[in-house]
């Protein structure tokens, strides 16, 4: 998975943030991804933007790492977080909370992706 040692060297947190999107397919090698997205507890976000400016799409970026503390079609990113699978360490949100985040979404890109985490999530069964 790319960008890992990126995120890590923030030092953040381990139980303020979870690794959400497409890092949670790279980690089970389902596709590759262009950057790594977090999403952040409160608390975190108000000291991360004490320091950072947001970019167009109202995130922290920091080199290839976008911290969101907000998510379109998800409201508790806290129990996301809570939630979330820890693989190598870290937190990524679940498969089955991604799937349900793209088909809301539906996106060209979610489309290839419902298909790979469907069937991985079936194979894993």
């Amino acid at each position: 998975m790319k960008f890992i040692e990126e995120l890590k060297k923030l030092n953040l947190p381990q139980d303020k943030f979870a690794i959400f999107s497409s890092g949670c397919m790279a980690i089970r090698n389902l596709r590759e991804n262009k950057d790594i997205d977090i999403l952040v507890r409160e608390d975190l976000w108000q000291e991360l933007i004490k320091n950072h400016s947001l970019n167009e799409k109202g995130m922290i970026e920091i080199g290839n790492v976008e911290i969101s503390r907000t998510v379109k079609h998800l409201t508790n990113i806290d129990k996301l977080i809570d939630n979330a699978e820890i693989i190598n360490g870290l937190r990524f949100v679940r498969l089955d909370n991604i799937l349900v985040w793209k088909r809301k979404m539906r996106r060209e890109k979610d489309i290839k992706d419902i298909k790979l985490i469907e069937n991985y999530l079936k194979n894993e069964k």
